[in-house]
Protein backbone atom coordinates (compact mmCIF):
# COMPACT_ATOMS: atom_id res chain seq x y z
CA UNK A 1 0.00 0.00 0.00
CA UNK A 2 2.97 2.38 0.83
CA UNK A 3 4.14 1.92 -2.76
CA UNK A 4 0.85 2.90 -4.22
CA UNK A 5 0.36 6.13 -2.30
CA UNK A 6 3.94 7.05 -3.19
CA UNK A 7 3.15 6.72 -6.91
CA UNK A 8 -0.27 9.09 -6.36
CA UNK A 9 1.56 11.74 -4.83
CA UNK A 10 4.29 10.99 -7.66
CA UNK A 11 1.71 11.45 -10.37
CA UNK A 12 -0.10 14.37 -8.71
CA UNK A 13 3.17 16.41 -8.91
CA UNK A 14 4.21 15.08 -12.24
CA UNK A 15 0.82 16.11 -13.80
CA UNK A 16 0.95 19.72 -11.96
CA UNK A 17 4.71 20.29 -13.59
CA UNK A 18 2.91 18.84 -16.87
CA UNK A 19 -0.08 21.62 -16.49
CA UNK A 20 2.44 24.54 -15.50
CA UNK A 21 4.60 23.94 -18.55
CA UNK A 22 1.32 24.02 -21.40
CA UNK A 23 0.29 27.22 -19.55
CA UNK A 24 3.89 28.80 -20.22
CA UNK A 25 4.15 26.75 -23.53
CA UNK A 26 0.41 28.86 -24.75
CA UNK A 27 1.51 32.21 -23.32
CA UNK A 28 4.81 32.35 -25.35
CA UNK A 29 3.79 30.90 -28.28
CA UNK A 30 0.07 32.59 -28.63
CA UNK A 31 0.68 35.81 -26.53
CA UNK A 32 -2.54 35.42 -24.84
CA UNK A 33 -3.66 33.62 -21.48
CA UNK A 34 -4.02 29.83 -20.87
CA UNK A 35 -7.04 28.70 -21.07
CA UNK A 36 -8.27 26.74 -18.24
CA UNK A 37 -8.08 23.09 -18.41
CA UNK A 38 -10.64 20.90 -16.26
CA UNK A 39 -10.40 19.82 -12.99
CA UNK A 40 -7.82 18.02 -12.02
CA UNK A 41 -6.93 15.61 -8.98
CA UNK A 42 -4.50 17.72 -7.65
CA UNK A 43 -5.75 21.40 -7.73
CA UNK A 44 -9.29 22.26 -6.69
CA UNK A 45 -11.50 23.09 -9.68
CA UNK A 46 -11.38 26.56 -11.11
CA UNK A 47 -14.03 29.28 -10.10
CA UNK A 48 -15.23 30.71 -13.63
CA UNK A 49 -13.57 29.97 -17.21
CA UNK A 50 -11.15 32.07 -18.78
CA UNK A 51 -13.04 33.88 -21.75
CA UNK A 52 -11.16 34.36 -25.18
CA UNK A 53 -10.53 37.12 -26.48
CA UNK A 54 -10.85 39.17 -23.38
CA UNK A 55 -7.32 39.17 -22.19
CA UNK A 56 -4.53 40.86 -22.38
CA UNK A 57 -1.19 40.26 -21.74
CA UNK A 58 0.90 42.71 -19.00
CA UNK A 59 2.76 44.43 -21.73
CA UNK A 60 -0.22 45.03 -23.88
CA UNK A 61 -1.98 46.61 -20.68
CA UNK A 62 1.18 48.80 -19.91
CA UNK A 63 1.02 50.64 -23.68
CA UNK A 64 -3.22 50.85 -23.44
CA UNK A 65 -2.39 52.58 -19.88
CA UNK A 66 0.37 54.98 -21.51
CA UNK A 67 -1.66 55.71 -24.50
CA UNK A 68 -4.77 56.61 -22.89
CA UNK A 69 -2.71 58.89 -20.10
CA UNK A 70 -1.18 60.33 -23.09
CA UNK A 71 -4.28 61.50 -24.85
CA UNK A 72 -5.87 62.46 -21.67
CA UNK A 73 -2.48 65.10 -20.99
CA UNK A 74 -2.97 66.04 -24.71
CA UNK A 75 -6.86 66.65 -23.72
CA UNK A 76 -6.03 68.88 -20.36
CA UNK A 77 -3.09 70.52 -22.56
CA UNK A 78 -5.04 71.79 -25.47
CA UNK A 79 -6.34 75.58 -24.96
CA UNK A 80 -9.67 76.00 -24.80
CA UNK A 81 -11.16 78.52 -27.27
CA UNK A 82 -12.23 81.98 -26.37
CA UNK A 83 -15.74 82.38 -25.29
CA UNK A 84 -17.86 83.66 -28.33
CA UNK A 85 -18.82 87.31 -28.77
CA UNK A 86 -22.37 87.29 -28.07
CA UNK A 87 -24.67 88.77 -31.23
CA UNK A 88 -26.22 92.32 -30.87
CA UNK A 89 -24.77 93.44 -27.58
CA UNK A 90 -23.75 97.36 -28.23
CA UNK A 91 -20.19 98.66 -27.36
CA UNK A 92 -20.01 101.30 -25.66
CA UNK A 93 -18.70 103.50 -28.60
CA UNK A 94 -21.18 102.50 -30.48
CA UNK A 95 -23.79 103.18 -27.37
CA UNK A 96 -22.02 106.47 -27.33
CA UNK A 97 -22.60 107.24 -31.18
CA UNK A 98 -26.10 106.23 -31.00
CA UNK A 99 -26.57 108.54 -28.08
CA UNK A 100 -25.04 111.88 -30.04
CA UNK A 101 -27.07 110.69 -33.05
CA UNK A 102 -30.30 110.57 -31.48
CA UNK A 103 -29.51 113.97 -29.47
CA UNK A 104 -28.83 115.59 -32.55
CA UNK A 105 -32.44 114.12 -34.26
CA UNK A 106 -34.54 115.44 -31.01
CA UNK A 107 -32.28 119.32 -31.73
CA UNK A 108 -33.12 119.14 -35.50
CA UNK A 109 -36.77 118.04 -34.49
CA UNK A 110 -37.42 120.77 -32.00
CA UNK A 111 -35.83 123.51 -34.37
CA UNK A 112 -38.24 122.44 -37.03
CA UNK A 113 -40.86 123.70 -35.14
CA UNK A 114 -42.06 121.59 -31.98
CA UNK A 115 -42.12 117.83 -31.14
CA UNK A 116 -45.91 117.00 -30.82
CA UNK A 117 -48.40 116.34 -33.01
CA UNK A 118 -52.21 116.39 -32.37
CA UNK A 119 -53.62 112.34 -31.33
CA UNK A 120 -54.98 109.92 -33.49
CA UNK A 121 -58.57 109.81 -32.55
CA UNK A 122 -59.65 106.75 -31.04
CA UNK A 123 -61.13 104.07 -33.69
CA UNK A 124 -64.53 102.94 -32.06
CA UNK A 125 -65.11 105.73 -29.58
CA UNK A 126 -68.95 107.50 -29.46
CA UNK A 127 -69.41 111.05 -30.84
CA UNK A 128 -70.85 113.62 -29.25
CA UNK A 129 -73.98 112.97 -31.52
CA UNK A 130 -74.23 109.38 -30.68
CA UNK A 131 -74.28 109.83 -27.44
CA UNK A 132 -76.99 112.15 -27.14
CA UNK A 133 -79.16 109.68 -28.50
CA UNK A 134 -78.10 106.64 -26.56
CA UNK A 135 -78.83 108.75 -23.82
CA UNK A 136 -82.25 109.63 -25.11
CA UNK A 137 -83.12 105.82 -25.97
CA UNK A 138 -81.83 104.76 -23.06
CA UNK A 139 -84.00 107.61 -21.05
CA UNK A 140 -86.92 105.89 -23.09
CA UNK A 141 -86.64 102.60 -21.96
CA UNK A 142 -86.55 103.27 -18.05
CA UNK A 143 -89.44 105.38 -18.67
CA UNK A 144 -91.52 102.63 -20.30
CA UNK A 145 -90.22 100.23 -17.27
CA UNK A 146 -91.63 102.38 -14.69
CA UNK A 147 -94.58 103.09 -16.72
CA UNK A 148 -94.90 99.05 -17.12
CA UNK A 149 -94.13 98.56 -13.46
CA UNK A 150 -96.75 101.10 -11.98
CA UNK A 151 -99.60 98.80 -13.80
Amino acid sequence: MDTSAEALEEAISIRRQIDSLEKRLSSILSGSAPRATGPTQAGPRPTAPAQEGRYFSATTRAKLSEAAKARWAKQKTTAKPAPAKKKGALTPAGRRRLSELMRARWAARRKAGGTKTAPAPKKGGLTPAGRKRLSQLMKARWAARRKGGAK
